[in-house]
């Protein structure tokens, strides 16, 4: 089980923390042993979309670590003060310069390992005008049989795909949920 152990000062009066269970909890947190705030760690929603322009899926080259040069859907951390219908929209701008129709929640996959939980939405891209953003070299649409799957950069992103043409094959686009080991 994923256990995140990051919090070494207060964030409120920047006491040194340590971790044990507070009374009324049941697991270890990040407790200030001067003012006695409780700090929590949750996991990071990674937002993105799967852009679709007729039979073609539209991927991202990556320019940035992890897994620099490989592909993936447009994506990424989800910010403070944002839907994730809203982060996804922003994403998939910043890293496609793709305009795009959302469809509907299509995957919602945990990452436990390391602490996060990906959402991505079908979407219609609304034109072929697109190009790469500064996290990435280059944006590309792939028929099913043209995708590089030895080259995808994570394992969320190869599980949405293969739901995806799954789903378009029998007709039917439902909602995929799942653990990644």
């Amino acid at each position: 089980m994923f256990q995140a152990r990051s919090i070494r000062h207060c964030k409120t009066c920047g006491g040194a923390a340590e971790y044990r269970v507070p009374a009324d909890d049941n697991r270890e947190r990040a407790v200030c042993g001067a003012c006695g705030a409780i700090h929590y760690e949750n996991p990071l929603n990674v937002v993105g979309t799967l852009p679709v322009w007729r039979d073609q899926v539209l991927l991202c080259r990556r320019a940035i670590e992890p897994r620099y040069g490989l592909w993936t859907l447009p994506a990424g951390f989800m910010e403070l003060g944002e839907t994730t219908e809203e982060g996804a929209l922003r994403e998939t701008t910043e890293e496609a310069g793709a305009r795009v129709t959302l469809q509907g929640l299509f995957s919602v996959l945990n990452v436990v390992r390391v602490g996060q939980v990906h959402f991505f939405y079908r979407a219609e891209l609304h034109d072929t005008d697109f190009a790469p953003g500064i996290e990435s070299l280059e944006v590309q649409l792939f028929r099913e049989d043209e995708i590089p799957w030895d080259e995808l950069a994570f394992r969320t992103v190869r599980e949405t795909l293969r739901c995806y043409f799954a789903d378009r094959a029998r007709g039917a686009f439902g909602l995929h949920c799942g653990d990644i080991a």
